[in-house]
């Protein structure tokens, strides 16, 4: 790799990182080509992306970012995962294919300038996506007004049963 691919590949990376709002260092050691190809699908689903790079282009990349405290992972076979997004999908898909591949280890992630551990990100992994929790939040706003008709409703309901209840007993 020459000096100006060099150049324009931290420059890409600069990029990444960013407009990320999550990322995730790991360890690809061990993975085969179309292990690596799933993975990259099922984050490219989720609004994310994997990249392998040099530790030092990572290094130079993360440079000024929120991300920088992730430098003292760059070590060995690097693969940084980041998510535009939101982290939850990225985490999700990394860890299901963590559990089906143990070659893939992940070291670190952060997120919103936090360092996060792999279990932490396993942790992250299991809360519902933001579409999940909006849904969960339109059904408890719904509710409420519906459960104060249906009170309001009851007491001239009540009244109406009752005098039908009176009718029917005097005609017979």
């Amino acid at each position: 790799m020459n000096r100006e691919s060099k150049a324009k590949k931290v420059d890409e990376l600069k990029d990444t990182f960013a407009n990320a709002k999550f990322a995730v260092v790991a360890d690809y050691r061990g993975l085969k080509v179309t292990e690596f190809e799933q993975l990259r699908v099922s984050l490219r689903e989720q609004g994310g992306q994997i990249q392998v790079a040099k530790n030092t282009l990572l290094k130079l990349a993360v440079q000024g970012t929120e991300f920088e405290g992730l430098t003292q992972d760059f070590t060995g076979t690097t693969a940084v995962a980041v998510s535009f997004d939101e982290p939850v999908g990225a985490a999700k898909a990394l860890a299901d294919f963590s559990k089906e591949n143990e070659a893939l280890v992940v070291r670190s992630a952060m997120f919103e300038g936090k360092m996060l551990s792999a279990d932490d990100m396993v942790a992250l992994s299991k809360l519902p996506s933001k579409e999940q929790l909006l849904g969960q939040l339109c059904g408890v706003l719904a509710a409420v007004p519906t459960k104060l008709v249906r009170t309001l409703n009851a007491a001239p309901s009540n009244l109406v049963y009752a005098l039908q209840a009176i009718k029917d007993q005097k005609e017979n």
